[in-house]
């Protein structure tokens, strides 16, 4: 039988072999190994970790519940990220490589000021600690309601212990342990849904052959929306916007792109990026296979939607039959180890991320002694892990609606300056008059937020969706052309 018990002893275990892999990639505690892993990570590792560092817990729980309402029309988001993909590989990376940056925001100081490099790292700063909270909170409440709460555990608690050893296992080896740990990561999650999905196939008394002739996925099977352009998920809306969340979510945040620039050179960097991008659909689809199967499942037992503060929610449905579905203690195993595994490759690699940027970009960490840029950057880590500690308990108490979805629209407010940044500083050759970036940034950030709450009845019928992320992109960028040099 799964207890919390053993779900916790699961957890610890699973911890001590980050901790002693840690140890190992740890061993020399500088900077630059930190930073970039001394740029000699191998682009297979690379690319396989980031599939799990992509997907997170957000992948994990939340788009297999999400199939209900949206069947499998987040698909189409999926494919315009490959699109999105390809133009991180061969438009961003060579730029990246090309000034040998640590974090990315430089580009932006060499090519348009100190202003627009305090600005692209801000916005970096706000998207990644919302994206990292986003993410953490999600697994968070899932062991809260199935673990911690049956310990008597605060969920308060939970979120500190979970961001703690965190930072225990990513405070010396930084980007090199995370890019062994997300491997690790990866392949736990992959297992866990494959697994997932062949033990429920067998509880029906189905192959996966039958499972994808059945009628009963035929309620869940859409993928196309092309009636009505007015739809917030029309083909298009979605397409377009998937490849834009891509080019921002991955090619202009530091996050993702740590990874790619501790590969050994620019070929390797950019070989990681398309087989990681493949990779990453697929494993979506079988995610989204999962969620059909789990509403499939779960209506043939009787099984309800688990309840959350008195209200139901869908992304506790796979662990409510994970844990409590009656199908042996295999799939239950299975599913810890996939969440915890999803929980922290994105969380391990965001509280690297945002100290890397925040001792570059804004302590300029180059540029204090060399005996106290180590104390500063340690000091900045803790800094980090306190303040994802802070968001993260927040969001129980303001959000309400799929934490995917959410994700996705926050990305459309937060992402849009470095997409209209990073576009005029590639695609222009002018400098711009950066005493009035940041009006040109506010004013813009300020006409999306109307526009982002309009209810469609003022536009036609026409409900907005994730053309707000390219919608703000466009708008900085003809600001931006507003001040530049004559």
């Amino acid at each position: 039988m799964i207890t919390p018990l053993f779900i916790l002893s699961l957890i610890i275990g699973y911890f001590i072999i980050l901790i002693g892999i840690a140890y190992f990639t740890g061993k020399e505690d500088s900077n630059e190994n930190f930073f970039n892993a001394n740029r000699n990570s191998a682009w297979y590792l690379v690319a396989f970790g980031m599939v799990g560092a992509s997907l997170s817990g957000v992948t994990f729980i939340s788009v297999p519940g999400w199939v209900q309402s949206s069947q499998f029309t987040y698909f189409q988001v999926v494919m315009g990220y490959l699109v999105g993909y390809f133009i991180v590989a061969y438009v961003l990376l060579p730029i990246y490589y090309k000034n040998n940056v640590t974090s990315i925001y430089e580009y932006l100081n060499t090519r348009l000021g100190k202003n627009s490099h305090r600005a692209g790292a801000f916005f970096f700063f706000v998207s990644r600690v919302l994206g990292a909270s986003f993410r953490l909170f999600l697994v968070a409440i899932v062991l809260q309601q199935f673990i911690f709460d049956a310990l008597g555990v605060p969920y308060e608690l939970t979120v500190i212990l979970s961001i703690v050893l965190i930072w225990v296992y990513t405070q010396k080896g930084g980007i090199k342990t995370i890019v062994f740990t997300d491997t690790l990561q990866t392949g736990l999650m992959i297992a866990a849904v494959v697994l997932s999905i062949v033990y429920i196939n067998q509880a029906l008394d189905w192959s996966f052959s039958e499972f994808l002739a059945s009628s009963d996925l035929l309620n869940y099977n859409q993928v196309f929306v092309t009636d009505s352009l007015l739809s917030r998920n029309h083909f298009l809306k979605s397409f377009i916007g998937g490849a834009f969340v891509t080019i921002c979510m991955t090619g202009l945040d530091q996050d993702m792109m740590q990874k790619n620039l501790s590969c050994r050179n620019l070929k390797d960097a950019q070989k990681n990026m398309v087989v990681f991008s493949f990779v990453l659909v697929l494993v979506t689809a079988l995610f989204m296979l999962l969620g059909a199967l789990l509403f499939i499942y779960a209506q043939r037992e009787g099984i309800g939607i688990p309840l959350m503060d008195g209200a139901p929610k869908t992304d506790l449905l796979f662990p409510e039959i994970a844990l409590n579905g009656n199908l042996g203690i295999a799939v239950g195993v299975t599913f810890i180890l996939g969440l915890i595994a999803a929980a922290y490759s994105s969380a391990d690699s965001a509280l690297t991320s945002l100290t890397t940027s925040f001792c570059v970009d804004f302590l300029k960490i180059e540029e204090r002694p060399q005996t106290m840029q180590k104390q500063v950057r340690k000091r900045t880590h803790v800094g980090m892990s306190l303040l994802l500690i802070l968001v993260v308990i927040s969001f129980k108490y303001i959000l309400d609606r799929n934490v995917i979805d959410g994700l996705l629209t926050v990305a459309g407010y937060t992402y849009g300056p470095l997409l209209g940044l990073f576009s005029f500083g590639i695609f222009t050759p002018y400098q711009i008059k950066e005493k009035y970036l940041w009006a040109v940034l506010l004013t813009v950030l300020g006409l999306v937020g109307v526009v982002g709450t309009l209810d469609s009845s003022f536009l036609g019928g026409y409900e907005l969706g994730y053309e707000l992320l390219p919608l703000n992109g466009a708008l900085t960028f003809l600001g931006l052309v507003l001040i530049r040099r004559k």
